[in-house]
């Protein structure tokens, strides 16, 4: 991926920007397989909402460095997690909790790029995407409970992702699974050989770049707003106003006239 911009400037993170608007986002701590502590859950949410907040960032792309998506949660940050309150890990959690609601909220569409195994958080950070893609030989697990904990803030997404009877084997077993098996529970889209990661994300970002950005923002709220919901008179007001404001609006004026004239919209111009 060519980038018209790179930097280095977070020691934890390692970002760059394409020309198409592809904003990748790399754990960078190859060493402790890509784990977070304190300080890379707030570079990590400060740079999602930058990227968030950035009109030319089209697509977040999300991976690791090395061998590792994301083994979860450093050994030394628990270490000094034992010795805290209640209160004070009460406010330690919820840093987590935002980092999660912010990749899982962003109005841009995000693609995780699993390169290798991924642990607790780090699943969470998966289910938090939109598209999820993964090396064939990737490894996941949820191993709070070997520990004697609980995967609590990642759970609300984890859950979404792979459903609640899946979720009740794997938070109490805190068992490993693959990639074929996060497929068929629904947290990866995809598995490929890992000389083709990069060529199968690309592809998606292709193919995400074809659509109107306003209308992706707009589909992930529609969709945040309907899931778990049944069709009620209000759901389906609430949906009718959504569409008859977006017909309206610049960019839904802009896709319907490129459509009648055949031409392109001005999204793929720029």
């Amino acid at each position: 991926m060519a980038c018209s911009e790179c930097r280095g400037d977070m020691s934890s993170l390692l970002t760059s920007r394409a020309a198409d608007g592809t904003f990748t986002i790399t754990l960078n701590r190859p060493d402790i397989h890509n784990a977070f502590d304190d300080q890379l859950i707030v570079e990590l949410t400060q740079t999602l909402e930058a990227a968030g907040a950035d009109h030319t960032v089209r697509v977040v792309v999300l991976t690791g460095a090395g061998k590792s998506f994301s083994a979860g949660a450093d050994l030394n940050w628990m270490r000094r997690m034992a010795t805290f309150t209640e209160e004070e890990n009460y406010h330690d959690a919820m840093a987590l909790g935002e980092l999660m609601l912010t990749l899982n909220r962003l109005p841009k569409p995000t693609i995780a790029r699993v390169n290798g195994p991924a642990y607790g958080g780090g699943v969470g950070l998966i289910a938090c995407c939109d598209i999820a893609i993964a090396v064939s030989d990737a490894q996941f697990a949820l191993t709070e409970v070997k520990l004697g904990l609980i995967p609590a803030v990642i759970s609300p997404y984890v859950v979404a992702a792979i459903g609640e009877k899946k979720a009740r084997r794997y938070f109490l077993t805190g068992e490993r699974f693959g990639a074929a098996e996060a497929v068929s529970f629904g947290l990866l889209n995809a598995t490929v050989a890992a000389n083709e990661l990069d060529q199968t994300v690309q592809k998606m970002i292709d193919l995400l770049l074809v659509a109107g950005p306003v209308a992706q923002t707009e589909a992930k709220d529609l969709i945040a707003s309907v899931a778990h919901r049944p069709p009620t008179d209000s759901v389906v007001a609430d949906t009718a106003e959504r569409i008859a404001h977006i017909r309206i609006s610049p960019e839904g004026q802009e896709g319907l006239a490129a459509f009648l004239d055949k031409r392109s919209p001005a999204w793929l111009k720029k």
